[in-house]
């Protein structure tokens, strides 16, 4: 795959592509996930059956500009704050318009956006708040976030089709707050099966930190590969 930078008005953007992409993906990603993005992609590429664009852009505060709205820390000291909604916006208003000008893409190529963690709850959200997503990931998200459970029970997505994963041992904590996260996701799927979403829960093996590259290209691939 070839790969090139590029940047949004705010945001600093890698991109790999094949010559006839027909879906884009888009991840937001920090330090750490950028670090795995080609091993990543490698395996979305192993596992899919069609040509794809991926486009990661990178987060400066993860707590700020992943969270949907403020909350306590779960743990250390760092709140979260209520970045998601400007977070979106720069997806939907700057980066999509962007990638598809640079890379070529067809004005009506489908798009999945998703994310690991808090960056897979980001996605979730924004499938409940704007319709530019043909499909999410939410892999291994924090579903245990103050409120989200609430919301989701009150709200519907906006997208065709959800993947949720998680690993098998991320309920199995200490911290009360974090350990909801089985349960929740369990919930998650629930809501999305009664609302006729396509949708699937995959459990991996481990705890939130075993595999995030490989876990993402799972994600990404069924996303890719339940296509129309």
């Amino acid at each position: 795959m070839e790969k090139i930078s590029f940047e949004t008005e705010t945001k600093t953007c890698a991109a790999y592509f094949t010559v006839n992409p027909t879906v884009l993906l888009i991840q937001p990603s920090s330090g750490d996930e950028e670090q795995f993005l080609e091993e990543e992609i490698s395996g979305i590429a192993s596992l899919a059956n069609r040509d794809f664009a991926f486009v990661s852009f990178h987060i400066d505060d993860w707590n700020k500009e992943l969270s949907p709205w403020c909350a306590s820390p779960v743990f250390g000291k760092e709140s979260f704050g209520d970045g998601a909604s400007q977070t979106l916006r720069h997806v939907t208003d700057e980066l999509i318009p962007s990638a598809k000008k640079i890379l070529k893409l067809s004005d009506t190529i489908p798009v999945v956006l998703g994310g690991y963690s808090l960056a897979g709850l980001f996605s979730l959200w924004s499938a409940y708040n704007s319709s530019a997503f043909d499909s999410v990931c939410g892999i291994s998200p924090s579903v245990w976030f103050e409120g989200w459970k609430d919301y989701a029970s009150k709200n519907k997505p906006l997208c065709q089709k959800v993947y949720l994963s998680l690993g098998n041992k991320e309920e199995k904590t200490k911290n009360k707050i974090m350990a909801s996260v089985g349960d929740n996701i369990r919930y998650q799927y629930d809501l999305l099966k009664a609302e006729d979403i396509f949708s699937t829960l995959e459990w991996n093996e481990g705890g939130h930190f075993n595999d995030p590259a490989g876990r993402c290209a799972k994600g990404f691939a069924w996303c890719l590969n339940n296509e129309d």
